[in-house]
């Protein structure tokens, strides 16, 4: 029997203007967990596409050889029918529903006279949530789940179709260290269940960790495929074939000219929406001109919730404590109060609360700061694709012009529209809410740059990150959360994730 369970040869696929692939070549072994890295916009998620149908046969050249034989298929279902099953980045799980019924949504279980047999589905349901270590009841709402659970219905109803080629676009990008690992673990034991799988990750830690080989693209092309047994298969070597040059280091260097105070919070105590708890509870910190700072916590500690109280109340209830931005105490009660008191705040969801995705680039850019292209209610297109251009160049936005779609950019392009509008909007103070996550390292450095030209302009920002080295490698001083409250505040200098660990699980006793 042939050692491959798949090749995918000479693949090109174009859209209007763009070419995706370029006769890209690939194969995976039967049995190995095969990882495939790149650069936002490498055409990593492209390829997945093309393999298994959902772009279909006839839109792309090239030949898909699977289990020795070639394949077209016309549709998801043709490649499910298969044994492919592709889980992507943004799950496609219905909340209302159960997770029995989501696990066998399309593929429902049926018993006499075509009606769903709700016992038999419901038993299946348990057995393969026990395969996958989800300890749930399999009548839960998945709404009532963490990212990290939902990702094992995912793989659940994944092997309720008998699977054997499973795709993984970034399964880990939105989950924590625990999660991570949980899942990373249940990849190991795959191969012995006779399932491949193919996974996409930013992560190069995970990818050393976990896959047999790794394969390269950049630029819609293959580049190389390392075998990570190969001493030489490095993060580096990984790196320099993604972004076509060495990165002499994974966070650019940066002089720190430190000035006065430009953004103090004293006492921030938040209550949670709906329940009678406090979320952050009595946060004090500051943040200077030029000053980088980063929040460190694990995920409920809330650091999110703090951001978004502090940018316009856009969390919470019962808000109190002081804010003061260059010296001057402001209560902005909104959004736009917010951004009037010189505060910006980037969202770790970019694209549900930071862009417009019906929007283009140019209007993206303006969003936040309308009134500087616009007189008497009227705005100025010119001026919006004038500001746009200049920032689609300083930020090195990959599109072919402003006009552009932001639905279609990559992660890591979106990412640079959404900083585009808040420079635009000219904030003494930037709050970034997870400002790399999903995206990969060329683009990373290219963000961690734009942040220390913002410090060098005067500038305060304040980083919110699950990703300790990022915190260690570009924040001046860092303060650590925990259930709510600041438990430590420490130089970066000085910092070590084993010490910010410490103290970010920290038990505090909450004020009553």
């Amino acid at each position: 029997m042939d050692d491959h369970i798949l090749e995918m040869r000479d693949i090109t696929k174009t859209f209007p203007g763009v070419t995706a692939l370029s006769d890209v070549h690939f194969d995976v072994r039967r049995g190995e967990i095969h990882a495939i890295c790149g650069e936002n916009g490498a055409g990593k998620s492209t390829l997945m596409k093309v393999l298994s149908g959902v772009f279909p046969a006839g839109s792309y050249e090239g030949e898909i050889v699977y289990d020795g034989r070639s394949v077209r298929f016309h549709g998801i279902r043709d490649s499910e029918r298969l044994g492919i099953v592709i889980i992507h980045q943004e799950l496609a799980l219905v909340p209302y529903l159960s997770i029995a019924e989501n696990i066998f949504l399309g593929n429902e279980v049926t018993g006499a006279g075509g009606l769903i047999d709700w016992n038999r589905a419901n038993a299946a349901a348990a057995r393969l949530l026990d395969e996958v270590g989800l300890h749930e009841n399999p009548v839960t709402p998945v709404g009532e789940l963490g990212v990290g659970k939902q990702q094992l219905v995912e793989i659940a109803k994944a092997l309720s179709k008998d699977v054997r080629l499973l795709i993984l676009d970034e399964p880990t990008a939105a989950l924590n260290d625990a999660d991570s690992a949980h899942l990373l673990d249940l990849l190991r034991r795959l191969p012995g269940r006779g399932i491949t799988a193919i996974m996409i990750s930013h992560k190069l830690n995970e990818l050393t960790a976990v896959a047999d080989r790794t394969t390269v693209l950049r630029d819609g092309r293959t580049v190389e495929t390392l075998d990570m047994r190969d001493p030489a298969a490095t993060q580096d070597r990984i790196i320099r074939g993604m972004v076509g040059r060495d990165l002499e280091s994974f966070y650019p260097g940066r002089e720190p000219a430190i000035g006065e105070e430009v953004l103090r919070v004293e006492d921030w105590t938040v209550w949670h929406p709906v329940q009678d708890r406090r979320i952050v509870d009595g946060v004090s910190l500051t943040v200077r001109a030029g000053e980088v700072v980063g929040i460190a916590g694990l995920m409920g500690a809330g650091r999110t919730e703090f951001a978004m109280s502090v940018f316009g109340r856009s969390y919470g209830r019962d808000i109190s404590g002081r804010l003061f931005v260059r010296g001057r105490e402001v209560r902005p009660r909104t959004v736009a109060e917010a951004i009037t008191s010189g505060i910006a705040y980037a969202t770790e969801d970019r694209k549900r609360y930071g862009l417009n995705l019906l929007g283009d680039i140019r209007t993206n850019v303006s969003a936040a700061a309308l009134g500087k292209v616009s007189r008497r209610g009227w705005v100025n297109g010119n001026a919006e694709i004038g500001i746009a251009e200049d920032s689609r160049r300083a930020m090195n936005i990959k599109a072919p012009s402003v006009m552009s779609a932001v639905a279609k950019l990559s992660g890591g392009n979106q990412q640079k529209v959404v900083l585009s509008k808040w420079l635009f909007a000219d904030p003494e103070v930037l709050i970034l809410d997870e400002p790399t996550r999903g995206i990969d390292v060329g683009a990373k450095y290219e963000i961690y740059t734009i942040v220390n030209r913002l410090v060098a302009a005067g500038k305060a920002v304040l980083v919110i990150s699950s990703e300790l080295p990022e915190l260690l490698g570009t924040c001046d001083r860092i303060y650590t959360l925990s259930a709510g409250r600041i438990t430590g505040e420490v130089p970066a200098g000085e910092a070590t994730q084993e010490g910010l660990m410490a103290l970010m699980t920290m038990e505090r006793e909450s004020r009553t």
